[in-house]
């Protein structure tokens, strides 16, 4: 039987969108069949390094990452391009959960494979809408940061869990409601529909982290509130920003405590 961590660096490696999305689908399957083995004896993983990429787009610091207003038919493309780069980006945070912490409960395992398919479906809808916009993914620059964050927890799963779904990716449940609200006042509904999909399921996405997260801090008897109020001071000064879609950080695991640690953080 295939390790499951195998899979999951081959899923890494993959270098282009479509070997990427071949692989992903491919190993969510055979793990949802049975097919993949967690073996405890598995060797450990390999040093945290940057996944398999293709040679575009462009990496540069966010903020060369041109801003482009939603008026125009090549501001809508580079704006579906910056939301397709950040679902490319998950779906290498979800694999590499599943091939660097290892030891943990299969419902882990099952948890953020699924949310690698998830997170792969999302980038064909959005891919398939970028070049119905006349461009594909690659055709702007784009920025590292969802990568940067995993490097520095690649050491801890807690960490992890803490601020890559509970905090990055958790920004995507605060602006997309207000994306969806411009492109449907545009009559752009092809790409509001999309992200309607893409909101509906992050909230799922971030459930997940927290629950590994309290997991985590349960495992070390941690207090939850106290050691995440400590790695946002630590880690998330310079990317916390109000406001925050509370209602649906409420479905996706946040207490009302935390919600006020995020508000304390962002306005400090």
């Amino acid at each position: 039987m295939r390790s499951l961590f195998d899979a999951a660096h081959a899923c890494l490696r993959a270098d282009t969108p479509e070997a990427k999305l071949a692989r992903t689908f491919e190993t969510a399957e055979a793990f949802a069949r049975g097919e993949l083995a967690m073996p405890d004896d598995a060797p450990g993983p390999e040093p945290i390094r940057m996944p398999g990429r293709p040679p575009r787009p462009r990496l540069v610091p966010p903020r060369e990452v041109p801003k482009r207003g939603l008026g125009t038919r090549e501001g809508k493309a580079a704006f579906v391009h910056a939301i397709a780069h950040i679902e490319f980006n998950a779906i290498d945070l979800a694999w590499d959960a599943v091939y660097r912490f290892r030891g943990m409960p299969r419902g882990f395992y099952a948890d953020w494979v699924g949310v690698a398919h998830d997170e792969a479906r999302h980038f064909t809808l959005l891919r398939a809408r970028l070049r119905e916009l006349g461009h594909d993914y690659g055709d702007f620059d784009a920025h590292n940061g969802l990568w940067e964050m995993a490097e520095k927890t690649a050491h801890d799963g807690l960490a992890r869990m803490a601020l890559v779904p509970r905090v990055l990716e958790a920004r995507g449940l605060d602006v997309t409601p207000g994306m969806i609200a411009k492109l449907r006042a545009q009559e752009d509904h092809a790409t509001a529909d999309i992200l309607d999909v893409i909101l509906r399921e992050e909230v799922a996405h971030v459930a997940a982290g927290s629950r590994w997260f309290r997991w985590h801090c349960a495992q070390r008897g941690l207090d939850p509130r106290a050691t995440f109020r400590g790695l946002l001071a630590e880690h998330a000064r310079g990317v916390l920003y109000g406001p925050f879609n509370n209602e649906a950080r409420l479905q996706a695991g946040f207490d009302a405590d935390e919600l006020a640690a995020l508000e304390a953080q962002a306005a400090s």
